[in-house]
């Protein structure tokens, strides 16, 4: 018998909390740690559509990205979302947890596999933390490529239509940060390492303004496409170290952002 405790122990071993941020809610959040698992759903986050999904196909754990609930609750009642959502989970016996920031920051975690993906060379955290790992990437592409080409690469790599991008689309680039997800308060450490371009899954119009003064080009293919890839990794992961489970990533879920 497989235990929510024994695949939330693995992975905290696979992405250690000790690297998430302070701010972050991180570990088993819903559910009972000794109950028995037979399927398992990842998903980037617990929306309407994902939790509906995780009871309909009776999931016993759900590994969702973003934490639910991510900030303290002084009550639990179905007039919110996140109560209903909730609600809905602890009915069907469903547990979830979530290992956010620190996936984003681990040894193999989400910015990891964005710096590998792009073809990164002497990859290293942005900011450091201890033991090589921390928040954020950054590396040197094999040659230097214009920023339109590094964006078709990242469509490419995030199998995406369209993203936004910042800087001359001829600006040769070489050496490049990575940040998923909304982590544009990374730019400064992007500028300290003299980083030619940044790809980060979304960024505020300030950041975007100050990116262009700093001659810093940005790649934004979204917050979902930048990090939804590596829960549909994570769940091929899981799967192979517990091969008796059920475990997919989720079918429902998708991106609200829509382009008109």
């Amino acid at each position: 018998m497989t235990t929510v405790s024994e695949i939330v122990g693995f992975l905290e071993g696979y992405a250690p909390v000790r690297l998430a941020e302070d701010w972050d809610n991180v570990g088993l959040l819903v559910g009972d740690a000794n109950a028995e698992v037979r399927r398992v759903m990842t998903c980037l986050t617990v929306t309407r559509a994902a939790a509906a999904e995780a009871v309909r196909r009776r999931a016993d754990l759900v590994v969702a990205h973003h934490p639910l609930p991510f900030r303290p609750l002084k009550r639990l009642t179905a007039e919110t979302t996140v109560g209903r959502l909730l609600l809905d989970l602890i009915a069907a016996r469903v547990a979830v947890c979530s290992f956010h920031t620190a996936y984003d920051s681990a040894e193999s975690g989400i910015n990891q596999r964005l710096a590998e993906g792009i073809g990164l060379r002497g990859i290293v955290p942005l900011v450091g933390i201890a033991d090589g790992l921390g928040p954020g990437r950054w590396g040197w592409l094999e040659g230097a490529t214009r920023l339109a080409d590094l964006a078709a690469n990242i469509k490419d790599l995030l199998s995406i239509d369209r993203l936004q991008t910042v800087g001359d689309p001829d600006k040769s680039v070489r050496s490049v940060a990575v940040g998923c997800g909304a982590a544009d308060e990374l730019l400064d450490a992007a500028r300290q390492q003299g980083c030619d371009a940044m790809l980060l899954g979304e960024a505020r119009f300030h950041t975007c303004l100050e990116a262009e003064a700093s001659d810093i080009a940005l790649v934004l293919p979204g917050h979902f496409a930048s990090e939804r890839f590596a829960m549909e990794h994570l769940a091929a992961v899981i799967g192979l170290q517990f091969p008796g489970l059920e475990v997919w990533p989720s079918q429902d879920e998708r991106d609200p952002i829509r382009w008109a």
